[in-house]
């Protein structure tokens, strides 16, 4: 429904505002993860349009609160559903609209002896240090503690465990940030900040291709964790910004997403 929403405000856009006879630039404010993703598909918004996109890329929360303290964003690409929902909640228009998942993996340090079947047990070993992203900051970190809520069921006095051992490494405020040209998550392993560090999929992909020996572990699916991106145009952005926002979610732009590892297409139910 918030679909047809958007797709019934975005054509009612093209008929009340006028065809563009010079070029706009347009500012895009999106998650850290979608970092390479968005850059390519800002890219080729570019090149179809003319337009300028301007990209500020972070973890989401901390966007979330520069929007609300007034700076100039007119496409709000976050990595939850919450943060956008928030500025429609405190009177943006919207609607937010579900643009592509992600799944959350482990990264493992190369001589860690872990697999999908022993992660829990890996990280409940106090000798192992396990990294996360800084919840209510930044998405990733919400949805590591969502996993440390699960691993309950299955090892009573694990959420309580992972976490008071989980170190906020990445995502907050006074986080130390990789040097430039540097993955934020390779950096974090290579400093050898954690043992284990959960983060997004399409993250650790990332990071490997810095680090060739890092380990990428998969999440069992009775501790899988899925996380909703949420696309939200703020009020009074010119018709460029709908356009982008289109653009995001055309085939051209799903592909690059999907190039990327998020899941897209038929967005299906998360596990």
């Amino acid at each position: 429904m918030r679909i047809k929403r958007f797709f019934f405000l975005l054509m009612a856009a093209f008929l009340l505002f006028p065809m563009q006879a010079r070029a706009e630039q347009v500012n895009l404010y999106a998650a850290g993860s979608l970092r390479a993703a968005l850059g390519d598909v800002s890219t080729a918004f570019e090149a179809a349009t003319g337009n300028t996109v301007v990209t500020e890329f972070g973890p989401s929360g901390l966007l979330r609160e520069r929007i609300e303290k007034g700076e100039a964003a007119h496409v709000f690409a976050s990595a939850n559903m919450g943060h956008p929902q928030t500025l429609v909640g405190q009177g943006q228009k919207g609607p937010v609209v579900l643009f592509t998942r992600n799944n959350l993996c482990a990264l493992a340090q190369p001589e860690l002896s872990v697999s999908t079947a022993t992660l829990l047990d890996v990280m409940l070993d106090p000798d192992v240090r396990v990294g996360t992203s800084t919840p209510k900051a930044d998405p990733s970190g919400d949805y590591a503690f969502e996993l440390f809520g699960k691993a309950e069921q299955i090892k009573p006095g694990s959420t309580a465990v992972l976490s008071t051992k989980a170190l906020q490494l990445t995502g907050g405020p006074d986080s130390p940030k990789a040097p430039k040209g540097r993955n934020q998550y390779a950096w974090v392993m290579d400093e050898q900040k954690a043992d284990v560090f959960l983060t997004y999929c399409t993250n650790a992909v990332l990071a490997k291709k810095e680090l060739s020996g890092l380990q990428i572990v998969s999440i069992a699916p009775e501790l899988s964790v899925g996380a909703d991106y949420g696309l939200l145009v703020l009020d009074n952005a010119s018709m460029e910004a709908w356009r982008l926002a289109m653009f995001i979610l055309s085939p051209e732009g799903q592909k690059i997403l999907g190039d990327y590892g998020f899941v897209v297409g038929g967005l299906p139910a998360k596990p």
